[in-house]
């Protein structure tokens, strides 16, 4: 049956052109015709014969049309002619002031040659042809003494006219929520009140509120948007939603339709308005920092300013020497797991293999590990949203809808226990240090990577407070084999490591601080293995510029140069100071902790990144991520420390004025407190006496096998004493007050 209805395309319908059937499986002329239609026209008259037995839909008042504000546009350009018989061979095409008469005498012949039409006019650019070397673009002759101008920029369009559309709802691509009956009598009873407000804005419109009426097209668009926002995106409710609509406006006063019609024309103007592309980074005009005191009066002031971390020890802190009895039974746990731990990205179970697997040399097991890198957030939700859902900053996918937008080679595990930590690299108390200067506090950071080992120093960077000059700033081996350098966030990628050369004590860190660095090559581009941590196609295929940082043998080396800059007295800065201690295995007494400094009004274990703490407090941008397209570097260690250190100087600004409130003056270089307050000695001897105390403690009850009591950290633990200044055990202002009380 088929076969035969196919067939009948090729006989010819005895009505010919006359056939008034829809569908009629017979061919007629007038196919043919269509079919072979080409640009010379000829079917014009043909088409305006076919098309004028159709009737055409028009608005519900014609004659109403006429006070709309459209504007058809026309060609007004001269059509060019065909390019027929171009010559490769040929220089590119004058412009139209260096062109010959002859040639513009055969342009014009050949554009008489074209038929034009009104209906379809041809479109063709005004810029000049340029040919590329090896490509065969099209040129026409240009005269010896023709200049050669060169392509217009390009010229954005205006927008094209909006269709006119007749009071009829719009068809929807999903299945309508109403009949079309009752579709069509809610869209006709909201365009009357859009037609009743209109009319009486209309009458009392001053002269600068003209713009604010509604044409009578206009008010037809304006229906049917209104209509079909409702019935696409509320489609549930759609005829309690809409008949609720019409209510609205018919309750609607005149001045009520005004500052909505106001509204709505300011949003049309600022979107109309051409914008500028948002920058990545709006950090504002950086805050200007003036202590009006000396650097050594800065320091003496430190000790209002450090953070204990006696009671923190549930937060990864270790404030003691973890004792023999635990170190061995950490090593007794490792032998008995046989290597296997939890990934820190995708919490797989895998196995690890110090010194690798005998049979294959294999480091891990478990394939690859495909995570999420970036951290989750709650975004800016609509006032329509019901439930605001956690999104990772990485790829903005919502929690639990994949596991990972990225793959690593290998999955990484992290060891956070101190007497595992101590297994591996025993901890060390701060050794005293006569030679280390009195006037200067020391700011320091260390980037880490994975190893078999768990999370390892791969760099450790110093810097002095407050000048912030470059102490200490090498590359450490680790212990154990790299599984992931986690380039990403630690800034160390493996040409770092390879290009590194050994240190001594007469290394130059002020050529790294003017820029001495050395060309790498990017190991994409040399064809290695992509490091974890990294995304595909974030760098380019390019070389790049490191510093060449002098590197030491192992973490013990780092620690060692480390201790040679600080003695127990030496104010250490740094954020979230309990990673870099760790890595470091160092127990140092006098720490200032900007987490500890700044603390969420949470409370720990929630923090602040150093990075939101520089934009809120000093409104500056760092550890910027790289525009698209650009290379991933990752953390500097040594931006990191300076941006604490300017974080301490902050506070201690603040802290400062705050004391000044409280009568304190600086008499001879000196602080001198009012009657009845501890000066800062006095608090410093008290603060220390607590430490000691502490110590004292803990080593008792880990002789009797006590189980050492892990508080939570609670800011109120040390009170601010009116009679002290404010003070009290030199925490100063560390969770106690709030930041406004501090601003004020």
């Amino acid at each position: 049956m088929d076969t035969v209805l196919s067939n009948l395309g090729s006989i010819a319908c005895p009505e010919g052109d006359n056939c008034k059937k829809t569908s009629c499986p017979l061919q007629h002329n007038r196919e043919k015709r269509r079919a072979g239609a080409g640009l010379d026209g000829s079917e014009d008259g043909s088409r305006d014969q076919d098309s004028s037995r159709k009737r055409l839909k028009l608005s519900p008042d014609a004659s109403e049309l006429k006070q709309t504000n459209i504007e058809i546009s026309t060609a007004k350009k001269p059509v060019s002619p065909p390019p027929l018989r171009r010559n490769l061979n040929h220089s590119p095409r004058p412009s139209p002031s260096a062109s010959s008469p002859a040639t513009k005498s055969s342009v014009n012949s050949a554009s008489k040659t074209l038929p034009q039409t009104a209906s379809t006019p041809l479109k063709t650019s005004s810029a000049a042809t340029t040919i590329r070397p090896g490509s065969a673009s099209v040129a026409t002759p240009t005269p010896a003494a023709a200049t050669v101008t060169p392509p217009a920029p390009a010229v954005t369009k205006p927008p094209a006219p909006r269709k006119i559309e007749a009071l009829n709802p719009r068809h929807l691509k999903s299945a309508a929520p109403a009949p079309h009956d009752f579709r069509y009598k809610a869209l006709k009873m909201l365009h009357d009140q859009y037609t009743r407000l209109n009319n009486e804005l209309k009458k009392d419109a001053k002269d600068d509120e003209k713009n604010l009426v509604l044409s009578v097209q206009e008010l037809i668009w304006m229906a049917l948007d209104e209509e079909e926002k409702l019935a696409t995106e509320k489609a549930s409710i759609y005829e309690n939603i809409i008949k609720n609509r019409i209510m609205h406006y018919k309750r609607m006063t005149p001045g009520q339709w005004r500052d909505e019609r106001l509204t709505e024309y300011k949003k049309k103007v600022a979107a109309s308005t051409p914008k500028k592309p948002p920058s990545r980074l709006k950090p504002g005009v950086p805050k200007e920092i003036t202590t009006e005191l000396t650097p050594q009066q800065e320091v003496t002031l430190l000790s209002r300013l450090f953070t204990p971390i006696t009671e923190l020890s549930i937060y990864n802190y270790v404030p003691t020497l973890p004792t023999e009895e635990a170190i061995a039974k950490a090593r007794a746990g490792q032998e008995a797991s046989l290597g296997w731990e939890k990934c820190d990205r995708c919490q797989t179970r895998f196995q690890v293999f110090p010194g690798r697997r005998e049979e294959d040399g294999a480091l891990t097991t478990g394939g690859k590990c495909t995570y999420h890198w970036g951290k989750l957030w709650y975004p800016e939700r609509a006032a329509s949203d019901n439930v605001n859902k956690k999104k990772y900053k990485c790829c903005g996918q919502a929690a639990g809808q994949s596991s990972g937008c990225i793959t690593g080679e290998s999955h990484v595990f992290k060891a956070g226990a101190p007497a595992r930590l101590a297994a591996l690299v025993p901890f060390m108390e701060t050794p005293p240090n006569p030679t280390v200067p009195k006037d200067r506090a020391v700011c320091f950071d260390c980037e880490m990577g994975y190893t078999v080992h768990g999370l390892e120093l791969l760099r450790l960077t110093a810097t002095s407070w407050p000048d912030g000059k470059v102490l200490l700033d090498v590359l450490v081996y680790p212990v154990g084999e790299i599984i992931d350098l986690n380039s990403r966030y630690s800034g160390v990628w493996p040409e770092d490591l390879v290009n590194a050369v050994p240190w001594t004590e007469d290394f130059d860190y002020e050529a790294l601080v003017e820029g001495e660095t050395v060309a790498t090559e990017d190991p994409k581009a040399a064809g290695e293995d992509q490091e974890d941590g990294e995304i595909k196609g974030d760098k380019p295929q390019s070389q790049k510029s490191r510093k060449r940082l002098p590197i030491v043998p192992s973490p013990v080396v780092a620690r060692d140069l480390l201790f040679k800059l600080i003695s127990p007295d030496t104010p250490l800065i740094g954020h979230g100071l309990e990673n870099d201690l760790n890595a470091l295995r160092v127990i140092h007494p006098t720490l200032i902790d900007t987490v500890l400094l700044f603390p969420h009004r949470v409370g720990l274990p929630v923090r602040h990144g150093l990075k939101q703490l520089m934009a809120n407090h000093l409104n500056k941008i760092i550890q910027a991520d790289p525009e698209p397209g650009s290379e991933t570097l990752g953390h500097d260690s040594a931006e990191d420390a300076r941006a604490a250190g300017e974080l301490v100087r902050y506070r201690l600004m603040m802290e400062w004025r705050r004391l000044q409130r409280f009568g304190w003056k600086l008499v001879d270089g000196k602080f001198v407190p009012p009657e009845g307050t501890a000066s800062l000695e006095e608090a410093e001897e008290e603060r220390m006496k607590k430490v000691e105390e502490y110590k004292k403690k803990n080593i008792e009850e880990k002789e009797d096998g006590q189980v050492e009591e892990k508080d939570k950290y609670d800011p109120a633990m040390v009170q601010v004493e009116k009679k002290r200044g404010g003070g009290g055990l030199g925490v100063g202002l560390s969770g106690i007050l709030s930041e406004a009380f501090l601003e004020s």
